[in-house]
């Protein structure tokens, strides 16, 4: 006799599993990689500071 199954596990797994393909195609057609992300961030960061340096005190 064939063992039984849990129809309601198999069902959330074939969900994740579709989920999770999504995930990856929207990670691939719209993701940027750590090192881009790393890089807009320091050139945000150095922007600002660049734009602080040339800022005016008005006493």
């Amino acid at each position: 006799m064939a063992e039984p199954i849990n129809l309601n596990k198999v069902r959330k797994e074939k969900s994740r599993a579709e989920a999770k393909a999504q995930a990856d195609a929207n990670a691939v057609k719209s993701g940027r990689t750590k090192a881009q992300r790393l890089l807009e961030t320091a050139r945000k960061n150095l922007a600002a500071r660049r734009l602080d340096q040339l800022k005016f005190d008005d006493e």
